[in-house]
């Protein structure tokens, strides 16, 4: 067990993919067992750095070919298992309490399975993991989001799939694929059927698409929580210039967010809302650096925002294609970003609030695992 205290640290997950955590060396004994043949790579480290490379080419159709990869061998019940359980006994083993790991049922169909047999064993390959984390010292709980694309017409099949199953380790929906051109108002019938079953739901907003997605993901969609949202900033105006402006004025300076005097701040009405409402922020610095969204680990929004008291939660995304965990989010925000040990406690209490799980079984968690867990890492005047 790892005696560094950003592993040992309780941390709490929100936002990660499924089929972005693989271990390469998984991907490529699953192939091997399917028959898939089109690996860039059959050695594990090869293949590891192969998912980094192509996510921080620039190129989209690189990126997504990464994904095309991972869903070939998440095809079959003992592919979803297996991956599944891996994902729990990972993350787990990089100190995290609480998870909840969202997946696509509709992108598993291809050979032969129900968007049921994919939930439940799912499902059942959670439990494995978390059965056999405990057994290794580490005891994690982990729950499923069922997404649904944004490009598709499936969003209220999944809608009613994740109610179906939200006693037995479903806790709640989400959407995602491209923000431009989908917006989430296309499937308002799945939000207002979630809506009227008392069901959570997050939203992919604000990430590649600016404003507009996020206020129609909360206004219009009712969304709980906001997957991303880090272009929130670009309602925000430092010293009377927008955001966006007053960064690239200062992209030279690694400590210009740490050390931004928050009176010269203005927020938007719709910054104004997200922070007064307490929408979580499901925020993702490494990945947000992939796609464009920040310019660096230093001067990623996160920061500004933790400072501003926004609800920020600190999360993985996909933890292959950018080379991640938990704990290295936190270790570079606490290395070139200057959060402290105490920041770290802070944002993932955030989370913790914001699961999707009953407000008693989140302060369980608080009280009994997050809070005792900081305690000895903490200085005595935290």
């Amino acid at each position: 067990m790892s005696d560094d205290p950003l592993v040992v640290a309780p941390k709490v997950l929100l936002h990660d993919h499924l089929d972005g955590g693989l271990r390469p060396q998984t991907i490529i004994e699953l192939a091997d067992e399917i028959g898939y043949t089109d690996l860039p790579s059959t050695e594990a480290e090869a293949l590891g750095w192969w998912f980094r490379d192509s996510a921080d080419s620039g190129s989209l159709p690189r990126y997504l070919e990464t994904f095309d990869q991972t869903l070939a061998v998440m095809q079959t019940k003992e592919g979803l298992f297996r991956v599944a359980s891996e994902c729990a006994q990972d993350l787990a083993k990089d100190g995290v309490v609480y998870a909840e790991s969202r997946y696509a049922p509709e992108q598993h169909l291809r050979q032969g399975l129900t968007l049921e047999d994919v939930v439940e064993v799912v499902n059942a390959g959670f439990r494995d993991g978390e059965a056999r984390a405990a057994e290794a010292g580490r005891p994690i709980r982990v729950t499923a989001l069922l997404t649904a694309m944004r490009h598709a017409a499936n969003s209220r099949e999944i809608a009613e799939l994740a109610v179906r199953y939200r006693d037995d380790g479903v806790a709640g929906f989400d959407i995602a694929g491209a923000e431009a051109g989908y917006p989430p108002t296309r499937h308002l019938d799945a939000f207002e059927f979630l809506r009227r079953a008392n069901a959570h739901f997050t939203i992919h907003a604000g990430e590649a698409f600016g404003l507009p997605s996020i206020w129609e993901a909360i206004q219009w969609c009712g969304a709980d929580r906001l997957g991303h949202g880090v272009r929130i900033v670009d309602d925000i105006t430092i010293e009377g210039l927008p955001f966006a402006t007053w960064l690239e004025a200062h992209r030279d300076n690694a400590r210009a967010l740490a050390e931004v005097d928050l009176d010269g701040v203005q927020l938007g009405r719709l910054a104004a809302y997200v922070r007064d409402c307490r929408i979580p922020l499901e925020m993702c610095p490494t990945s947000n650096l992939q796609t464009g969204a920040a310019l660096s680990i230093s001067l990623h929004p996160i920061t500004l925002l933790k400072r501003l008291l926004f609800r920020v939660t600190l999360n993985t995304d996909n933890r292959l294609m950018s080379h991640t965990s938990a704990s290295r989010e936190a270790t570079l925000l606490a290395e070139q970003a200057e959060w402290t040990v105490a920041d770290l406690r802070w944002v993932t209490i955030n989370a913790m609030k914001s699961a999707f799980i009953p407000f008693d079984q989140r302060l369980g968690i608080i009280n009994d695992i997050i809070k005792p867990g900081y305690v000895p890492l903490l200085p005595e005047t935290s």
